[in-house]
């Protein structure tokens, strides 16, 4: 199995930055060459492939082994690109740039797995090839590498790939992204036979029903309402901003936070309830397919929600990653009509949903997102699926998911 591990890489000389940043500079420049070639040769119906021309140009900066992994992750965004555009009938982009020095560049690299070392222990460090251009501009020795030290503590040990260095302007950090393959001794094994299903949203994050009876809902109230905070904050910086410009470092360090703060609280989720249903013995968990379904809405906070703070791709990419650890299967079906389906009685044209109470004539009354994941599940196994206890809801505290004694499932979650 396929993990990451993240560290901060700390030049410790204003000639170590110096030669980080060139690295990285030219690792934008060659993308955006190439990128551009590309996307001429696209638009004009020609080949993409073609676009050799530049592995000379770059090669004394970065070395042969850093513009060959530069070019072949080029490589392997078109290919997805037209992977894409085969399968979708919608508008689909090409491969995009780095941005420019004049607006902000983003500053990144990926390093060949037999380009760079990294060595954990008093004194960790990173060691990674450069080009004879930088060595003799620099004073290294033909057969030296640049080496940094390093700050972290990578909880993974495996086969490394690739590594992806990177820096964020915002706050002067260097971060290094490491996959590993890690051992498939090192991956749980689930102690039972349960099944469960997720219902995926935006008002209540994550609703679970598994065989067992057992019913847990996240809110995702405190998320969405520091989402929205910091949204706020972001367009009255972008009005206090002069004509000529659309950013400021003060409106990007306000991005990235509102992305961390609800990335950290996806994450913390998921490996909650993954942990929860592995302890209850869940061997498989189900998912809805949601292809196709968002669209635009009149509510400008209602679109907010669901298409900006809604991250469901990522959350079921790291769905699937926090399973893969504790060898839980991961698999997806339609969830059509399971949030309008009456799980007493199998009416669903009838039924009436408001906000996200679901009710039926035949008197059901429940919550439409813990309906959702039961019906689903249903679906599943070919099984009825009778819950045995209050539902669980789980709170966010901005560090962790707690249970909230005595809580009802109200209406308005």
């Amino acid at each position: 199995m396929r993990r990451t591990n993240t560290f901060e890489v700390v030049p410790r000389s204003e000639q170590d930055e110096a030669v980080l940043h060139r690295l990285l500079d030219a690792s934008a420049s060659l993308w955006n060459q190439l990128t551009y070639a590309r996307r001429q040769r696209f638009f004009a119906g020609g080949s993409v492939w073609d676009c050799e021309e530049y592995y000379d140009e770059y090669v004394n900066v970065l070395s042969a082994a850093t513009t060959q992994q530069v070019t072949q992750i080029n490589d392997t965004a078109w290919r997805s690109f037209f992977e894409i555009l085969e399968q979708s009938d919608q508008e689909v982009r090409p491969p995009g740039y780095w941005g420019n020095r004049e607006e902000g560049r983003e500053l990144r690299t990926y390093l060949r797995k037999d380009a760079y070392s990294v060595q954990w222990g008093t004194r960790s460090r990173l060691d990674l090839r450069i080009g004879s251009q930088l060595k003799d501009e620099y004073g290294f020795g033909p057969y030296e590498q640049l080496c940094v030290p390093v700050r972290g503590e990578p909880p993974w040990d495996g086969e490394q790939g690739y590594l992806h260095l990177t820096y964020d302007d915002v706050t002067d950090t260097y971060r290094a992204h490491q996959p590993v393959s890690v051992p498939a001794e090192a991956q749980e094994t689930p102690t039972g036979t349960d099944v469960a299903a997720l219902d995926i949203g935006a008002n209540v994050l994550v609703a679970c029903t598994t065989t067992a009876g057992d019913q847990y809902w996240y809110s995702g109230q405190e998320p969405f309402r520091q989402f929205r905070g910091t949204t706020q904050r972001i367009a009255d910086a972008k009005a206090k901003l002069p004509e000529d410009r659309h950013t400021s470092k003060r409106i990007q360090r306000l991005y990235r936070k509102r992305s961390r703060r609800r990335d950290h609280a996806v994450n913390a989720l998921l490996r909650d309830l993954v942990e929860r249903l592995y302890e209850a013995g869940v061997e498989i968990i189900y998912h809805g397919d949601l292809t196709g379904v968002l669209g635009e809405y009149w509510s400008v906070e209602v679109n907010l929600k669901t298409r900006t703070f809604w991250a469901h791709r990522r959350c079921l990419d790291q769905l699937a990653n926090v399973c893969e650890e504790y060898g839980i299967e991961v698999a997806s079906l339609s969830e059509a009509w399971t949030s309008q389906t009456c799980p007493e009685c199998g009416e669903r044209d009838r039924t009436r949903r408001h906000r996200e109470t679901l009710r039926c004539p035949c008197s059901f009354e429940g919550h439409a997102d813990l309906v959702a994941s039961r019906t689903l599940l249903e679906q599943a196994t070919n099984t009825a699926v009778r819950p045995t206890a209050r539902p669980v809801r789980f709170q966010w505290d901005d560090h962790r998911w707690f249970p909230v004694k005595g809580a009802t499932v109200g209406p308005n979650e």
